[in-house]
């Protein structure tokens, strides 16, 4: 089938032209003016962009989709905000579930608690074991119920990748970061490789509904309380249910060394040869997240000391990065801390750029190493949805950064001039799927909108907007980018490559930059076949 698209312009090489796209059998066979491809495609199906911008696929570079369709499916907390809302929504939840053995779900903010901290007290009104997972993934709100069930109290210790929260006595509370998760999270209810298998199917429909034609997915493995996705991405890419072009990033099991190097790589090949999905990369998780003070930091974090965690020993972590890059691995970082980001890099030196290593977040970078990246061909893995003033950011993570450290934040311009490489994700579903949400933020450094986010007021000054990004350089990293990481074919409009393209309803760039989030999906197409409209 042949489809020219038509009246409207297209994001070619990073900028905006005036030409039409024809699209032949799946592959764009040509880019040019429409007077010339109308001749040249007799009997082809036409899409008027009405004035609209086509683009390539989107492509998320780090996100958690299996996991987003799992939660959309239970107690989801993620689009309210507050303690009278988030309970009003578990008790309903719980009466129209009686048959449901635990409450579990997820989604709350931490900035709807003193000090980012909920208690056991207020779910112990359910009349079964709680599990909730924070937004950011990094904590989970639990009852006393739960707490009985894994034998928690104030004599069981910290498990060294994680804390848990306890009162002034040493009770339990009801908060369990990171490593900690698991103490509860393993004895909830398992979903069914139907459940997993449904969860992929609405995540991937979801996505096609913003434009997101690609991923990868940043823990392929068991993590907090989740199930490994693998067998549900092989069964899908078998079956042909799988039309994204996805990457797995497997997960490197913090608690165990490089005796599992091995089973990484027999888990790589279970995926070799599959048309939609690749099992390549490695995410290690260097360390938490500010909010809860697990973020590894250089120095101690102001009124609360401590430096944070690094979750892998530091002087192992060249050797084993060193290990998975000899055997042709990707690896993929979650860094956070500027501590973490220096391991992170300190592990790279010597590493072979060929496979396009990562860190995602990035959200505090020491100055001295923001050249590092370009020059280790590290490309620097962007989630701009969080580079504002949000609540969290300006009650539970400025106040314990200090200066210069909280100057030092998503510094996405610094990283630009010294030439670093870019890809963009979401971390869906920590935050919100839609990529031209995150254009928004790193052009403006405001939330979108200027109005509601999660139910509380948004700021609308600028986040260091010396870190603003220009609108092609954040719409490149989104496609060229994260397919560059990726190693797809896609994400990019020119002959020969896949037909997977989004057709916008105008043209941002034409925008004032505060409008940007007004821009909406109106097609999607994977391979020159319609997935979202039409």
């Amino acid at each position: 089938m042949n489809i020219l698209f038509r009246g409207g312009s297209a994001f070619i090489g990073g900028a905006v032209r005036r030409d039409a796209v024809l699209v032949r059998d799946g592959v764009i066979a040509a880019v040019g003016p429409e007077s010339e491809l109308s001749r040249s495609a007799p009997g082809h199906d036409t899409v008027d962009l009405d004035g609209g911008l086509l683009t390539p696929g989107f492509i998320d570079a780090h996100m958690h989709p299996v996991q987003a369709g799992l939660e959309r499916a239970k107690c989801d907390l993620s689009e309210i905000f507050g303690l009278d809302t988030y309970i009003a929504k578990i008790s309903d939840y719980a009466t129209k579930n009686p048959e449901k053995e635990w409450i579990d779900g997820g989604g709350w903010d931490m900035s709807a608690f003193p000090n980012g901290l909920p208690h056991r007290s207020q779910l112990d009104f359910l009349d079964r074991p709680a599990y909730l997972i924070q937004r950011d993934h990094h904590a989970a709100w639990v009852n006393s119920r739960a707490l009985d069930l894994a034998g928690i109290t104030r004599d069981t210790p910290d498990p060294a990748d994680g804390r848990i929260e306890r009162d002034a006595d040493g009770t339990p509370s009801g908060v369990l970061h990171e490593g900690a998760m698991d103490l509860v999270g393993l004895l909830a209810p398992r979903p069914t490789a139907e459940d997993q298998a449904r969860a992929l199917a609405e995540a991937e429909q979801h996505l096609f509904s913003l434009g997101v034609t690609g991923w990868q997915d940043a823990i392929v493995g068991s993590y907090a309380g989740s199930d490994d996705q693998l067998p549900t991405y092989l069964d899908a890419a078998r079956a042909g249910r799988l039309r994204a072009r996805v990457v797995g990033a497997l997960w490197w099991d913090r608690t165990r060394g490089e005796d599992q190097i091995e089973d990484l790589v027999r888990r790589r090949a279970a995926a070799e040869g599959l048309d939609r999905f690749a099992a390549t990369s490695v995410k290690i998780m260097q360390d938490g997240i500010t909010e809860n003070f697990t973020a590894a930091t250089l120095e101690p974090y102001c009124r609360c000391g401590g430096t944070g965690l690094s979750y892998v020993d530091p002087g192992k972590l060249k050797r084993y990065v060193a290990e998975l890059d000899r055997l042709g691995f990707q690896v993929h970082f979650h860094a956070i801390g500027e501590r973490a980001v220096r391991e992170a890099l300190d592990s790279f030196e010597g590493t072979d750029p060929a496979n396009r290593h990562h860190i995602a977040h990035l959200q505090i970078i020491e100055p001295s190493d923001v050249p590092r990246f370009a020059a280790l061909g590290v490309t620097a893995n962007l989630q701009p949805l969080w580079a504002t003033h949000h609540a969290q950011m300006d009650e539970l993570t400025l106040p314990f950064l200090g200066e210069p450290r909280s100057s030092w934040q998503y510094p996405f311009k610094d990283l630009q001039a010294h030439g670093t490489r870019f890809c963009a994700g979401s971390d869906w579903p920590v935050s919100d799927a839609d990529p031209i949400q995150g254009m928004h933020v790193a052009v403006n450094r405001t939330e979108p909108g200027g109005s509601v986010h999660a139910g509380y007021p948004t700021a609308q000054t600028p986040f260091l907007p010396g870190q603003r990004l220009d609108l092609a350089t954040a719409l490149s990293a989104y496609t060229e980018g994260s397919a560059w990481i990726n190693r797809s074919p896609a994400g990019v409009i020119a002959p020969g490559r896949p037909a997977d393209l989004v057709v916008l309803d105008r043209d941002p760039f034409e925008l004032p930059p505060a409008d940007i989030w007004t821009t909406r999906v109106r097609m999607t197409f994977v391979d020159g076949v319609a997935v979202h409209g039409r």
